[in-house]
């Protein structure tokens, strides 16, 4: 597993409360009680901050589940 795949799932784990292994490229907000509009915000402020990038507003609306924010942040040149 890559570093940045550790950090993005410890981060995830934080955030939303909830078990790493439970996490996969499908978690979402439809799947996760804990994945709401409050801890939407807080995810992406997160995000920024670990992965020193900044998401536009249209990448913030376009992620729907865990596999949406790996494409946003290896558009910023993150590698997983």
């Amino acid at each position: 597993m890559s570093e940045n795949n550790q950090k993005l799932l410890m981060l995830l784990s934080r955030v939303l409360d909830i078990n790493q292994a439970s996490i996969s490229d499908f978690t979402s907000p439809e799947n996760t009680d804990s994945w709401d509009s409050y801890n939407a915000l807080l995810l992406v402020s997160e995000l920024e901050t670990e992965f020193n990038v900044h998401f536009t507003i249209e990448e913030v609306y376009s992620v729907k589940c865990v596999k949406d924010i790996k494409e946003a942040l290896m558009s910023h040149n993150v590698i997983f």
